[in-house]
């Protein structure tokens, strides 16, 4: 076709419906006439070029692809698509693709087409594809976990097909139950795995299990074997149709297991519960858990008033108690009886005997008994006021004995029984028995040796 013989009106009209932007040219390369094709091309503003150079329109990297296109030839039958790029009014860039046709009376035509469509279409292309592979390295990575743990799993695991019973994939366990080193069991009716009696069994929990989509449990033997298995099925569904998940377990392991768990549960509720109060810590004494009666003695209305707090601030002598405590239970050895006070949350104090053990498992924790002194002093009050007075056959004494030397030996004695009892409390830890009793060490050592309660020739160390 000869475009030379078109009248360059009637080329531009034509072209105006087919192209998206079409342009009407001199020999110079002034652009004299703009028709456009979309809505697109309007924001580009290409009215205003009318009167312009075509190659002060673009970027500087594309004036020599226009330079290029300002050189066709009347007669050239090879039309070349060249990418150029204008800037827009926003200050981004429009791709457009052109070729050029000269026409009669010294004139170009311009056709171009918006490349934005085909961009945007090539950049959903590359967001796919890179989803795409994202979700193929998840699904490898899911795949990749699932063949550890199936493979891995001590209990006997068998992949079931729904539609005929075959066996689709069995595990190193399901292997050793069977005595199929061979992997022979892949392809077998399952039904067939089980002795004759149940495997009608074995079939209606599959049918139940698939009904119902809840994991279905029965009793049944192993072709040629003397010991019973619970076998626990459930169904799940993939491209190739629905399938068994199965698991065969020993009765007796699947019956201790269940009590393990209806034992923890019992334990739990009964420490909720307990009368005492009841605080679980780390070995830093950061407190995990508390009883209802722990909260109560403490002034608390939640868990989270000393959960995550140390149990030293909660104790009247901080730190001195809490370092008695301490290194009892990091010696593993119980605490039974300690006598101290707490500060409740009001301010308050309360006096009252902590019992403590070291745990082991499943983490090293402290596990504190904490009981209300309060209590039991006024539940006993009138007993104690009923018992003979321990200190009634002193008055006997009276006119014996001067009074001095009578108040000199009971001081005495109540003295070196709170020496005594410090000592026990603190496993023999002189420096915790002195701040317990709010001596000094040289005093306490002094009256340790006015007791007889240490020698002169043992050494003055902290701990004996």
């Amino acid at each position: 076709m000869n475009f030379a013989d078109l009248e360059s009106a009637t080329f531009t009209k034509l072209l105006g419906v087919v192209s998206d932007v079409t342009l009407i040219m001199n020999d110079k390369g002034f652009i004299e006439d703009v028709s456009t094709g979309q809505d697109t091309m309007a924001s580009l503003g290409c009215q205003s070029w009318i009167g312009k150079l075509w190659v002060d329109t673009v970027t500087v990297e594309s004036r020599k692809k226009i330079n290029e296109l300002l050189l066709v030839q009347a007669d050239e039958q090879t039309l070349t698509w060249r990418h150029v790029n204008h800037p827009t009014p926003t200050g981004g860039e429009a791709a457009i693709q052109y070729i050029t046709v000269a026409l009669k009376g010294q004139k170009m035509l311009a056709v171009g087409r918006n490349l934005e469509r085909l961009a945007e279409l090539q950049r959903r292309l590359v967001e796919t594809q890179q989803s795409v592979e994202r979700d193929y390295l998840r699904l490898r990575h899911i795949e990749a976990r699932y063949r550890v743990l199936f493979e891995t799993s001590p209990e006997a695991v068998l992949m079931v097909d729904a539609h005929n019973y075959r066996l689709l994939e069995a595990n190193i366990g399901a292997q050793a139950l069977f005595k199929d080193a061979g992997k022979r069991l892949v392809g077998r009716d399952f039904r067939e795995c089980f002795e004759a009696d149940n495997q009608g069994e074995v079939q209606s929990l599959l049918r139940t299990a698939l009904a119902t989509g809840r994991i279905e449990l029965c009793s049944a033997f192993v072709a040629g074997s003397d010991s019973a298995l619970t076998v626990s099925a459930t169904v799940f569904r993939q491209e190739g149709g629905a399938q068994f998940l199965v698991r065969l377990t020993p009765r007796e392991a699947f019956a201790s297991t269940k009590a393990d768990t209806q034992s923890a549960a019992v334990l739990s509720a009964a420490m909720e519960h307990f009368p005492d109060g009841w605080l679980l810590t780390d070995t830093a004494g950061a407190v995990k858990s508390v009883n209802e009666e722990g909260m109560a003695l403490l002034g608390l209305t939640a868990p989270s008033q000393v959960v995550g707090q140390s149990l030293e601030r909660w104790l009247q002598r901080g730190a001195v108690d809490w370092g008695v405590l301490n290194t009892s239970l990091k010696q593993h050895l119980p605490v039974r009886n300690f006598a101290t006070e707490v500060r409740t949350l009001s301010g308050m104090t309360l006096p009252v005997e902590v019992s403590a053990v070291h745990l082991l498992q499943p983490e090293p924790l402290y596990v504190f008994f904490v009981r209300d002194m309060d209590r039991r002093l006024q539940a006993s009050s009138e007993a104690t006021q009923a018992l003979p007075n321990p200190f009634a056959e002193l008055s006997q004494l009276v006119g014996r004995r001067p009074i001095k030397d009578i108040v000199g030996e009971t001081v005495d004695t109540i003295e070196r029984m709170c020496i005594e009892a410090a000592l026990e409390l603190t496993h023999n830890n002189r420096a915790s028995a002195a701040e317990m009793l709010g001596l000094s060490r040289q005093s306490l050592y002094v009256k340790l040796r006015r007791f007889g309660i240490l020698s002169d020739n043992e050494s003055d160390s902290p701990i004996s």
